[in-house]
């Protein structure tokens, strides 16, 4: 009302009364509405409404109305869940969706395949126990752009990863070498699961999983819960970046995908919660661990 009480109709000013009247409401009403003090809540929601704003924005656009409130929390921002999706919605903010997966890699009958060491236990008492890796693609105006992505299954840390013009298997073996000098040259004990594309199934990703201690494993063909872990990753890589809220128009080389992948693997790994493990990164989840594990070292040694 306040927005249109000056303008001008027919050569005469709108004014209060003949909007109130029009909209069947008392003058009285408006004139003690413009004049009465913001609540406390409205005087906390315009304190918080900017500050929620900028953590959804820097997450990505990504985060639903849970992941938000936790992430609020850990920024120190006292908020409640319901006023967390109260104001996601007059904000119009909301999580990503993540759609069905398509098929990347392709079996060679031919090859000789590796034992499956998991059974479709996704779980880990450490890091670099147990590592899970596939293949995903993005369409770009110069071609596609084919990502692989290593995890360890312990902290779902990115310890690996490649983006490429090609799937062949140098794309894997450089994925590798990534994970190689971030986690260490030797692991013994270190199982590397896969689906049973061509590439991990060829001869020279086996020999270099063995250079550092690793053996191979391989799922089921033809079977949804293969390598769920994996799929799940790239799932939600399509969907908060190459599909996400923040992306505008399609991508356009495969640079700009590796450029951005590179962004989104740090925001990742430092930064995303992950309800698996409890709502913190996979840094920081391996950050306590590691301390944890420290401490109880220097107890055995006092004892």
């Amino acid at each position: 009302m306040n927005a249109n009480k000056d303008d001008v109709v027919e050569g005469r000013k709108l004014g209060v009364e003949l909007i109130c009247r029009v909209l069947q409401v008392a003058p009285s009403t408006y004139y003690a509405a413009r004049g009465r003090v913001p609540s406390a809540r409205a005087l906390n929601d315009a304190v918080i409404l900017p500050q929620l704003f900028d953590l959804w924005k820097n997450n990505f656009q990504v985060y639903g109305v849970w992941k938000l409130w936790k992430a609020a929390r850990r920024a120190g921002i006292d908020i409640g869940r319901d006023q967390t999706a109260r104001l996601m919605k007059n904000l119009g903010m909301r999580g990503v969706l993540r759609s069905k997966r398509v098929k990347t890699t392709r079996p060679d009958p031919t090859a000789v395949r590796h034992p499956d060491l998991v059974k479709r236990h996704f779980s880990a008492s450490a890091p670099n126990q147990l590592w899970v890796t596939d293949l995903t693609f993005v369409p770009t105006w110069a071609g596609v752009a084919y990502v692989c992505f290593i995890i360890d299954v312990f902290s779902r840390m990115i310890v690996g990863w490649r983006v490429a013009s090609h799937m062949r298997t140098e794309t894997v073996l450089d994925a590798i070498e990534m994970a190689r000098w971030s986690r260490g040259q030797r692991l013994p004990g270190l199982r590397c699961h896969s689906d049973a594309g061509a590439q991990f199934t060829s001869i020279r990703y086996g020999e270099r999983l063995a250079e550092i201690g690793a053996v191979a494993s391989i799922g089921t063909v033809g079977d949804s819960y293969d390598n769920a872990l994996a799929e799940t990753v790239n799932g939600y890589y399509k969907a908060e970046l190459i599909r996400g809220p923040a992306r505008k128009g399609p991508w356009k080389t495969v640079e700009e995908v590796e450029l951005a992948t590179l962004t989104w693997v740090h925001w990742h790994n430092t930064a995303r919660l992950h309800g698996y493990l409890g709502d913190v990164p996979p840094a920081e989840f391996e950050a306590t661990f590691y301390a944890g594990t420290n401490r109880s070292k220097e107890l055995a040694e006092i004892t």
